[in-house]
């Protein structure tokens, strides 16, 4: 009997020329996906995905819907090849939008034209300079939200990403970032990095995005959830449509619990999960947050044979 599984998907920074294209040589319906995504889009985001240039697929407006595919495509592929059922899905910030697909919830072509709106509104909702991120390392969740109180200064910073393994993201306005990284210095962080992101994501700056985007969902239809989604805002499990389009919109503004939701899927008695589209960022922070979860990526079509021993 194969044990219960979750997928995971990956948010924005995951991107990288090349992704999905071997997927789409090997498999027709990974093939198909990119062609419903480029449909969707009236654009070609399979070339971008598949032969960059990676300046242009690091937009904000390309990567989003450029992850989305590429994530659906890899899962499409991993249920036809594994029959993988997942007891629960969670997705990074970005990739809740694909669990959400994978659970059901959103069409492909109505994730992949939100996300690139989305990209559009978090991009705008604050003009390039004016905002940042940074990592800090080695301090408590407490501990890094007693740093932003002392370094706002009037000014916006706050935990934005709680990754867990050591790791909390903190963003808003640039000098409030960099205050705060010298305060965590002085609290005993172990390192505090400046991030190489386009906009400060997950903090009270995004209020504009979510007002557009609470506009773009109106129109959008959000169907019976097949398996539950665990929410970046609540960190627990939801399979209620009524509530997904209110926790995307929270979601602009509010920190990725992301640690508590790997501890949940512990509670929910997973033994396994699959990380689904491009990079290994998801299957590192799990192995740091619950390392009796064995977790593989799946990317490529070479790294569909690590699958069966996750399931096994």
């Amino acid at each position: 009997m194969s044990r219960a599984v979750a997928l995971l998907f990956p948010g924005q920074g995951s991107q990288a020329a090349g992704m999905g294209k071997a997927l789409a040589q090997q498999f027709p319906v990974a093939a198909r996906t990119f062609a419903e995504a480029d449909e969707a889009l009236g654009m070609s985001l399979s070339t971008l995905c598949f032969e960059g240039p990676d300046d242009d697929l690091k937009l904000t407006t390309n990567a989003q819907p450029a992850i989305v595919a590429t994530s659906i495509a890899a899962l499409r592929v991993l249920q036809q090849e594994t029959g993988v059922q997942p007891t629960v899905v969670a997705g990074h910030s970005l990739g809740e939008y694909s669990a959400l697909v994978a659970a059901g919830a959103l069409t492909l072509a109505d994730a992949v034209r939100i996300v690139r709106e989305r990209g559009r509104l978090m991009q705008e909702a604050v003009p390039v300079g004016v905002g940042a991120m940074a990592a800090i390392f080695n301090l408590s969740a407490d501990d890094v939200l007693q740093v932003c109180q002392e370094a706002a200064q009037g000014e916006v910073v706050s935990p934005a990403n709680l990754n867990g393994g050591g790791q909390i993201v903190v963003a808003g306005h640039t000098d409030a970032v960099r205050r705060a990284m010298t305060v965590a210095k002085a609290h005993g962080a172990k390192r505090a990095v400046e991030l190489a992101v386009s906009a400060p994501f997950h903090c009270a700056l995004m209020s504009p995005a979510a007002e557009g985007l609470a506009r773009v969902l109106e129109a959008i239809a959000v169907s019976a959830l097949t398996v539950p989604v665990i929410a970046n805002v609540t960190a627990d499990v939801n399979q209620d449509p009524a509530r997904v389009k209110a926790l995307l919109v929270q979601q602009v503004t509010a920190p990725v619990r992301w640690e508590e939701s790997m501890l949940k899927l512990k509670s929910l008695g997973c033994a396994a999960a699959i990380e689904v589209g491009p990079g290994k960022v998801l299957a590192g922070l799990l192995k740091r947050i619950v390392a009796e979860l064995s977790c593989v990526s799946v990317s490529d079509p070479a790294t569909l044979a690590d699958v069966p021993g996750v399931l096994a």
